[in-house]
């Protein structure tokens, strides 16, 4: 059994010495994972790094096998990024969650193809708009409604109407308006208006944590908690950064470099 295709690299655990036991994104294959001789030594280790996109060729005796993977460089995501914490921490992110969230080996071209979108925002300029956190948690709205527990931002559950939405409901997923959502606000999460159609909002540290407190709550309860598993670590830890980053004298998101 054999196939090629070209991937994004999601993680790489060593195996024996030398060898990797690496997981990619594939276009055509979904999350797959296989062996990587060699792929701790000198040549592969900066080529597999997550978000790093490779040319793959499976080769496996069985198609249930593990089998073996041989890769090629084609772009270098991951290298742009370490100079700059908080979209390091967004790629590395966005690599675990898919990881954790996908079924192995079942395609998913719109996950794929939102990763790659995702990739090119986190390499962007820092006046790029939408800024990269952004489509970051658009990039987990959509991994959400590939698995079947998409949210519904069109309208008000309660009345219908598509004006002034600024909750959602964390029982069906549905959007509700400031007003009819104000009794009961404590217990809905903050809605923010860059997720909304055609919303044009400034971005904000606030609305990035609340886009992530969001996603990550649906996340939470609908992916992960029923097989008993936490949300990736991460994850969690692009919200710290998060929630620490620096506002700029206008409130929106700084673009925070690590020396």
């Amino acid at each position: 059994m054999n196939w090629s295709d070209e991937g994004y690299v999601l993680s790489v655990r060593r195996h024996g010495e030398a060898a990797a036991i690496v997981n990619l994104l594939t276009r055509q294959h979904g999350r797959h994972a296989g062996l990587v001789r060699g792929g701790m030594g000198r040549r592969l280790r900066g080529v597999l790094q997550p978000g790093n996109q490779v040319a793959a060729a499976w080769r496996g005796r069985l198609s249930e096998h593990l089998g073996s993977f041989t890769v090629e460089p084609m772009r270098d995501h991951a290298a742009g990024l370490l100079s700059d914490g908080d979209r390091l921490a967004g790629l590395a992110s966005a690599a675990a969650v898919t990881e954790a969230a996908l079924p192995e080996r079942e395609p998913h071209l719109t996950i794929h193809d939102g990763f790659a979108a995702l990739l090119g925002a986190l390499g962007g300029e820092a006046t790029r708009e939408p800024t990269w956190a952004a489509i970051y948690v658009r990039f987990e709205l959509g991994l959400l409604a590939e698995l079947g527990f998409g949210l519904d931002l069109r309208q008000c559950a309660a009345t219908g109407r598509t004006d002034d939405l600024a909750y959602v409901s964390p029982r069906s997923a549905r959007a509700v308006s400031r007003d009819a959502g104000a009794p009961y606000k404590d217990k809905l999460l903050p809605l923010p208006g860059f997720l909304l159609p055609g919303g044009t909002e400034k971005l904000t540290n606030a609305d990035v944590r609340d886009g992530l407190k969001l996603t990550g709550y649906f996340l939470e309860t609908q992916v992960f908690a029923p097989h008993n598993r936490p949300i990736p670590a991460a994850r969690s830890r692009l919200l710290e950064r998060i929630l620490r980053t620096d506002k700029s004298s206008d409130g929106t998101l700084g673009h925070d470099k690590d020396s």
